[in-house]
């Protein structure tokens, strides 16, 4: 019996372990272009992110300007009103979250890809 308890309490603290040893990358990103109803521009500024994530070049149809690894904002729902253009802040790529929110429809240019982001420290 005292073999069972000391194996559970091992596997219990094995487990929780293995939750802690999983880190999230931090990006530093900046608000390139804050466009009306949540069509937003982000670059990456610092962090080894996956370049089939995000566009190398793209350019503003609208103002002709021109930016470097960038990505269109996939998660408008929680994405902190306080940043504004040309803010830097970090963030983590968000897959957990379910996006269900009322964004108005009108049309800004943005890059074609997107991702869904956390704001770690706005």
């Amino acid at each position: 019996m005292k073999h069972i308890l000391i194996l559970s309490v091992l596997s219990t603290l094995i487990l929780s372990n293995s939750d802690c040893s999983k880190k999230t990358t931090a990006y530093k990103g900046r608000l390139e272009v804050k466009g009306l109803c949540m069509n937003y521009t982000i670059s990456v500024l610092q962090g080894n992110i996956d370049p089939s994530l995000i566009l190398s070049d793209w350019t503003d149809e609208t103002t002709g300007k021109q930016y470097k690894n960038v990505f269109k904002l996939g998660s408008p729902c929680n994405f902190p009103s306080t940043i504004n253009q040309g803010d830097e802040f970090y963030f983590t790529i968000d897959t957990s979250t379910v996006q269900n929110c009322a964004v108005c429809m009108a049309f800004y240019p943005t890059p074609s890809k997107a991702l869904a982001i956390k704001v770690v420290n706005p």
